[in-house]
């Protein structure tokens, strides 16, 4: 089933993005909570004239994503936690704890734009998340865990 949302949807889309979902979650979840409607002929023609007018205020908020994004790849971001002696975390590392570690560095992003592979990690080492800052943004963050110091 084809429809627009009129929000942002964690792992389906952002505002304004015409995907199609399965028909029970768009008829039973997303269209009834308001966060999307269906993609008619007309709802299209009237999204296209709204994403016109739109452009041109994007178009900053792009440069300042991409700016972000250049920021983000040069960043080496450390993150210490609490492992056992064979380089086992005590639980594991997610995006929110990533997320911490931005903030620290004074970049605040939401959780749910950081996605790391395998969802969590629970050994110490080097990793990569991706990290989504606009529709047509998206950047890579190299970031590290360490072992907490005694």
């Amino acid at each position: 089933m084809e429809i627009i949302l009129k929000e942002n949807v964690a792992n389906v889309g952002f505002k304004d993005e015409v995907v199609t979902v399965k028909s029970g979650y768009g008829r039973n979840f997303l269209i009834p909570t308001g966060k999307a409607v269906l993609a008619t002929e007309s709802a299209k023609k009237v999204l296209a004239e709204n994403l016109k007018q739109k452009a041109f205020k994007e178009k900053s908020i792009i440069d300042d994503a991409e700016k972000l994004a250049a920021k983000i790849s040069k960043l080496d971001l450390k993150i210490s936690a609490k492992v056992g002696p064979d380089g086992k975390l005590f639980g594991s590392i997610s995006n929110a704890d990533v997320a911490k570690g931005l903030i620290g560095k004074k970049i605040e992003l939401e959780k749910e734009n950081i996605s790391i592979p395998g969802k969590s990690i629970k050994r110490i080492g080097k990793y990569q998340a991706s990290i989504r800052l606009h529709r047509e943004v998206s950047t890579q963050l190299n970031f590290e865990l360490l072992a907490e110091k005694k």
